[in-house]
C-alpha cells in the first residue's frame, strides 16, 4: 500500500504515455497521411533523382539512407544528418538508447535490433538504427512524392507530441542518464512487487469468492463499483501489465539487459563489420537506384527497403528489410558491392545469438505489436486500466481510513 502510494503517479504517467504510444503509427498515418501517402501517377523517379531534389531543398543536409516501400502509393523517406547546434549533443545522445529520430529510424535497425537497444521497424513512429554507416544519426527525414520528385515534408521526430510522450515515458522529460530515468525504472520495480503481491491477496479461498471477483457488481453503489474495478479489473489485466513492466527494465537498467545475456548464455557483442566492396580502378560506382533494382530484385516480400551509400570507396550499399510478417526487430541486412552490385554478404536476424534475438523482441512484446493489431489492444486496454489503479487504489485506501476513524469514533462515544 505504501510503495504504491509512493510510485503511484510516477506509475500512472508511464501508463498513460504508454497508451498513447502503443497506436502511434496509426495515429501518425491517419493524421498526416499525405505524409506517408501519394497517389501513383506515371513511373517512378529514380532514386537519384529524388535525392538531387532533396538536397537542393536541403542544402545543409547529408543523405543517410533512403527507404523504399513496395506498396506504390507511399512516399520515399531520405534520411538527412543536419549539423548538430551548438548544445545539441546532449539531447541528441539520447536517441543512444530512447528512441531515435525518425530519419534515424527510416534506417531499418540492424544496429538496434543487433545489440539489443529499441529494435527497428519498418514504419512511421518506430525506431531502427542505420545499419552501421554513415556514422551519427540522421535527425531528419525527408518525405518526397516518387513520381513528382516534390518534397512534400521535412520531418523531425524530436519536435513532435509524440516524442514528448515519449521522453515521459522513459526520462520523465529529462535527459538519458538523468534522475528521471531512475525514477521510472525504480518505480517499475515497485509496479511489479505489487502487483505479484496483488495477486497473492486477490486469490481467493473459496469458490464462491472467486466468482465474485471475477464479476463487477454494475449495480452496487460507488464504493463497490470502486473496489470491484480497481480488484477485478487488475486481474484480469495483471499479467499483461507486469509483462509490460518486466521488458521495459530493460532500457532502465543495464545489469537487466546484460542478465539477459547471462540467462541465454549468449555473447553481447556488436555486429561483425561487414564486407568490403573489391575496388575496381576506372570504374564508377553504383547509385542508389541500381543498388535498389538489385535489392529488390532477389529480396522479395518484405515491409520495406533501407539503403544506406558507402562511407567510403572500399564500402557497400547497406540494404536493411523486415521480411513480411515478422515483428518489428527482425530485420535482415544485406551488402552490396558498389562496383558490381552483387549482394556479397548478409547479417540476418537468424544469425544472431539466442541473446540478441530474445533482447530484440522486448520491444515488440513491450509496445504490443508483437502480434498485430490484437496485441496492441490488449496493450492499450492494459495500459489505460493502469492509469486507473493508482486512483481507485488511493480511493480504497482513504474509505478505509475513513472507516476505520468512524469505527474509533463509535467505540469512543460507547466508552463515554
Amino acid at each position: 500500500m505504501y510503495l504504491s502510494l509512493a510510485a503511484g503517479i510516477v506509475i500512472a504517467i508511464v501508463c498513460f504515455t504508454g497508451a498513447v504510444l502503443v497506436f502511434e503509427k496509426e495515429l501518425q498515418e491517419a493524421f498526416n497521411k499525405e505524409r506517408y501517402y501519394v497517389a501513383p501517377t506515371g513511373t517512378r523517379l529514380p532514386l537519384d533523382a529524388l535525392v538531387q531534389r532533396v538536397k537542393k531543398e536541403v542544402p545543409k543536409g547529408k543523405v543517410g539512407a533512403i527507404k523504399v516501400y513496395p506498396d506504390a502509393a507511399r512516399t520515399v523517406e531520405v534520411s538527412l544528418f543536419m549539423p548538430e547546434k551548438e548544445g545539441e549533443g546532449k539531447r541528441a545522445g539520447e536517441h543512444k538508447e530512447g528512441r531515435p529520430a525518425e530519419g534515424m529510424r527510416a534506417a531499418g535497425g540492424k544496429a538496434n535490433a543487433s545489440t539489443g537497444g529499441p529494435g527497428g521497424v519498418g514504419g512511421p513512429g518506430r525506431t531502427g538504427g542505420p545499419g552501421g554507416h554513415g556514422g551519427g544519426r540522421p535527425s531528419h527525414t525527408a518525405f518526397v512524392n516518387p513520381y513528382s520528385g516534390q518534397v512534400i515534408e521535412l520531418y523531425t521526430y524530436r519536435e513532435t507530441f509524440f516524442y514528448k510522450m515519449f521522453a515521459l515515458h522513459r526520462w520523465l522529460l529529462g535527459s538519458q542518464d538523468g534522475i528521471g530515468k531512475l525514477i521510472v525504472g525504480v518505480s517499475t520495480f515497485i509496479f511489479l512487487f505489487i502487483i505479484l503481491t496483488g495477486i497473492v491477496l486477490w486469490w481467493p479461498k473459496t469458490k464462491n469468492v472467486l466468482i465474485q471477483r471475477l464479476k463487477v457488481k454494475l449495480d452496487g453503489g460507488w464504493k463497490r463499483l470502486n473496489h470491484d474495478f480497481h480488484i477485478v479489473l487488475g486481474f484480469y489485466s495483471a499479467i499483461f501489465l507486469f509483462v509490460f513492466a518486466f521488458t521495459g527494465l530493460a532500457w532502465s537498467f543495464k545489469w537487466f539487459n546484460d542478465g539477459i545475456y547471462t540467462v541465454t548464455n549468449s555473447e553481447q557483442k556488436p555486429p561483425a563489420d561487414p564486407p568490403t566492396s573489391n575496388y575496381q580502378d576506372g570504374k564508377a560506382p553504383i547509385n542508389f537506384e541500381a543498388a535498389f533494382t538489385n535489392a529488390s530484385t532477389k529480396l522479395k516480400e518484405v515491409e520495406f527497403y533501407n539503403i544506406s551509400a558507402p562511407k567510403d570507396s572500399a564500402g557497400t550499399y547497406a540494404v536493411n528489410v523486415l521480411p513480411a510478417g515478422l515483428h518489428e526487430a527482425a530485420t535482415d541486412s544485406y551488402y552490396i558491392d558498389q562496383y558490381s552490385g552483387q549482394i556479397i554478404g548478409s547479417s540476418t536476424f537468424s544469425d544472431k545469438s539466442l541473446g540478441q534475438r530474445v533482447r530484440s523482441t522486448f520491444k515488440p512484446v513491450h509496445t504490443g505489436s508483437i502480434f498485430g493489431l490484437p496485441s496492441k489492444i490488449i496493450a492499450f486496454i492494459s495500459c489505460v486500466l493502469g492509469v486507473t489503479f493508482p486512483i481507485t487504489g488511493t480511493i480504497l485506501w482513504l474509505n478505509r481510513l475513513a472507516k476505520k476513524k468512524k469505527k474509533q469514533k463509535k467505540m469512543a462515544v460507547q466508552r463515554a
